[in-house]
């Protein structure tokens, strides 16, 4: 058995996560899972010494250690934040040396397969990289504006059926209660002078007929088609009334998806697509750091072991 480790960087409550540890442990591969943000410096120990091979020493997380020098792989899931603890300068401070420091050292680590590299998955989820990188590498993407003139943003929407979609997934708060927002359309007599207190993202609305979602692992793509109810915008907003079924990703999407994870140095990628009904397939946007279990259990797509197999392989296979 090959005695090295995987590292696993994610929140405590992450069933994503479990899915693959869970099938490393069947595989008898060392795992090592943690949350950095939570967990250091209390429960977890770094001793990193530079030397002409690059990073070595040790990472104790309890009584559990690994080598640095002999990490196979690192799964970057979802870690938390290094707190700051109400914005205290001190611990401000901290938090940033932690940042900088652990996360330095886990992101320079001298043999190991990062799936993918955080800093990797910080550069690809600016939605307007994200286009430019899609039309570069033959991708279809409808017609964008970014803006925060509420006059260029009439404009674009009475050229044609328009929806307005956040630049960030994260959550808004909503009467206390945590809620996304969705894509939307918007219709230009909607557009007013609120638009000039953000940066907002307006996109030509597609005529779809379906969506699909296509996750890319290493250089394993899978894919499935997703039906929502007629009319429906945003099919995260209707997640109890959506089908599912596995699907051949297109030859003439697999090889632009392989270029678009390689010009931001990714393993992962959770791309989302409008389908027409002339099986045309239209570059919504990539999730570096997307979910899928749930995609992975409705439509039978093996998942869970691509990644796993990745992992375990580590960096030797792309040396």
């Amino acid at each position: 058995m090959d005695g090295r480790p995987v590292l696993v960087c994610t929140e405590y409550e992450d069933a994503t996560a479990d899915l693959v540890i869970a099938e490393l442990n069947r595989r008898r591969v060392p795992v090592l899972r943690f949350d950095p943000g939570r967990d250091f410096p209390t429960r977890v120990v770094v001793d990193a010494r530079l030397g002409t091979a690059g990073w070595d020493g040790r990472l104790s997380v309890g009584e559990r250690t690994a080598e640095l020098s002999s990490v196979r792989a690192l799964y970057h899931r979802r870690p938390s934040p290094y707190p700051t603890e109400n914005g205290e300068q001190a611990a401000r401070f901290a938090a940033q040396e932690n940042r900088r420091g652990l996360g330095g050292v886990l992101g320079a680590l001298p043999a190991c397969l990062y799936l993918s590299h955080p800093q990797a998955i910080a550069r690809a989820e600016y939605k307007p990289a994200q286009l430019d990188a899609a039309t570069r590498v033959g991708l279809t993407v409808p017609a964008t504006l970014i803006t925060n003139d509420p006059g260029q943003a009439k404009a674009f929407c009475a050229e044609q059926p328009t929806i307005y979609k956040p630049l960030h997934a994260g959550a808004y708060d909503v009467e206390g209660e945590p809620a996304g927002i969705w894509a939307a359309r918007v219709e230009a007599g909607e557009v007013d002078g609120a638009v000039s207190h953000s940066a907002h993202l307006f996109q030509a609305q597609v005529p779809k007929v379906a969506d699909a979602r296509a996750i890319v692992v290493g250089e394993r793509v899978f894919a499935a088609r997703i039906t929502a109810p007629p009319g429906v915008v945003d099919w995260r907003a209707e997640y109890q009334s959506l089908t599912y079924e596995p699907i051949p990703c297109p030859d003439d999407i697999r090889g632009p998806l392989m270029r678009f994870l390689a010009a931001f140095g990714l393993n992962f990628g959770a791309f989302d697509f409008s389908v027409t009904a002339d099986d045309a397939w239209w570059f919504l946007e990539c999730n570096p750091n997307g979910q899928w279990a749930w995609l992975e259990d409705a439509a039978g797509l093996p998942i869970t072991d691509a990644i796993a197999d990745l992992l375990e392989n580590g960096a030797s296979q792309h040396d």
